[in-house]
């Protein structure tokens, strides 16, 4: 009986590959290693990196731009990556408050109203 030989891949413990991300108001730049290799958060590497860097420090890392969720009736506002989930915060509000939310998208001037149900 023959057993398939399966090739051993040969990985590099310091890749040139590594994404960065620089903040221009903390006058730094990091690679992603810490995220891709000890979190293993994969494609969501970027995401969690500004999410931390965001809850650390107060902003977010250049070039990173968030869909905002404002009510237009009491002060809850939230700051999202992604539009699902500012869209989800926003219908979710609007649904258990009977309020109006404004979200702002994140790469333009454009404002979408959410109305409760």
């Amino acid at each position: 009986m023959r057993v398939a030989r399966v090739p051993v891949a040969v990985t590099d413990p310091t890749p040139d590959d590594v994404p960065t991300v620089s903040c221009s108001r903390c006058d730094r730049e990091w690679d992603l290693a810490y995220e891709l290799d000890d979190l293993q958060v994969g494609n969501q590497a970027l995401e969690q990196f500004a999410l931390d860097h965001e809850r650390h420090t107060g902003h977010f890392p250049d070039g990173v731009e968030t869909w905002r969720a404002d009510c237009r009736r009491c002060p809850e506002t939230i700051q999202r990556l992604s539009e699902n989930a500012a869209r989800r915060w926003a219908e979710t509000h609007a649904r258990h408050t009977g309020h109006a939310i404004d979200l702002h998208h994140a790469d333009d001037e454009a404002t979408t109203r959410v109305e409760p149900p």
